[in-house]
């Protein structure tokens, strides 16, 4: 696969792609709402992203007048719900939960069913989280020079659960795996939340869910945190190392999530959306739910919001020639 020529691609699609104006206009936005509004969340249900979009979709509600209703979509690594939003009216009735697989799916796979730019009107971020690398205590393994040596004692013979091909969860051991000089097989799964049940079932030796899904687990003592994928430690697990600081280099990530629109969703509307968010994210209940999953609060511009999902993209070819995946 050509990465270069995807990314001219790309950009040539984010400068034609309509942006929202900064400008509050949502006073055009009439009615809206008048009916129970659907927000399409492409995992499984309890993951990370479900459980933080369940949070926002009751305070949106509040301020919104009407009902936000969660919709699981999980599957394909959040290809299925987003073709399905990518398909929908663009009224405002029909949200989805956009988070960095649906960007690393341009690259991962040939036909993910949807073009990121074009059908979709990209509203901000929302929350980022980090991702976690964890084993099964009872495995033996207490550092990440464990794992290591184990790994190389047992070439390909130790496995990895990930939440699907092309999830920070998949990638993330793939660069670690790359810059440790080892190797393992990858067991992908529906959602990061199947990931972690696999890790705490001993199906599989090791994963690296977001935190948001993980941390629960290892506050509890059933998970081990060997490492943060990050640049620095997260203030929740304070004593756990980031892998750069253990000498593991280049394996950095971090997971976000955010809120968008199928293309042609009215100004007003997309501008009304937009400030109600930007509200709420400003409420310290809400703040402090998200931060007890383990999130933080890191709301963006639309225009930012485009700038984020580019970079992912371009992270996303980055980490594909360097863990040599192709897209399929």
């Amino acid at each position: 696969m050509n990465i270069d020529i995807s990314r001219r691609a790309l950009c040539r699609a984010v400068a034609a792609s309509p942006l929202l104006p900064l400008s509050r206009i949502a006073r055009g936005a009439g009615q809206w709402p008048n009916r129970p509004i659907k927000w399409v969340v492409p995992y499984l249900a309890g993951t990370g992203p479900d459980t933080g979009a369940r949070i926002l979709a009751e305070a949106a509600s509040r301020l919104l007048g009407q009902p936000v209703i969660i919709e699981n979509k999980g599957g394909a690594a959040g290809n299925i719900g987003a073709r399905q939003v990518a398909r929908a009216a663009p009224d405002g009735y029909t949200w989805i939960y956009s988070a960095a697989p649906m960007a690393a799916n341009v690259l991962m796979y040939r036909s993910p069913g949807y073009d990121l730019m074009k059908d979709f009107r990209h509203v901000m971020r929302l929350t980022t989280s980090d991702v976690l690398l964890v084993v099964n205590p009872s495995s033996g393994i207490e550092t990440l020079q464990d794992l290591v040596a184990r790994a190389r004692a047992n070439p390909g013979k130790l496995d990895y659960a990930s939440g699907g091909v092309g999830t920070p969860s998949h990638l993330g051991v793939e660069l670690f795996l790359h810059a440790a000089g080892i190797s393992a097989t990858h067991v992908p799964y529906k959602g990061a939340s199947e990931l972690v049940n696999a890790v705490l079932g001993g199906q599989v030796s090791f994963g690296m869910p977001i935190f948001a899904v993980a941390y629960p687990h290892v506050k509890a003592g059933k998970l081990k945190a060997l490492g943060v994928a990050g640049t620095r430690r997260n203030a929740s697990l304070a004593d756990v190392p980031t892998l750069a600081e253990q000498g593991l280099q280049g394996v950095e990530l971090t997971s976000w999530g955010g809120l968008s629109l199928p293309a042609g969703t009215p100004d007003a509307i997309a501008a009304r959306i937009y400030d109600a968010f930007s509200q709420m994210l400003k409420d310290p209940q809400v703040i402090a739910s998200l931060t007890e999953l383990g999130s933080q609060v890191s709301p963006s511009t639309p225009e930012g919001y485009l700038q984020v999902m580019r970079h992912e993209v371009e992270l996303t070819g980055q980490m594909m020639k360097s863990a040599r995946i192709q897209s399929f």
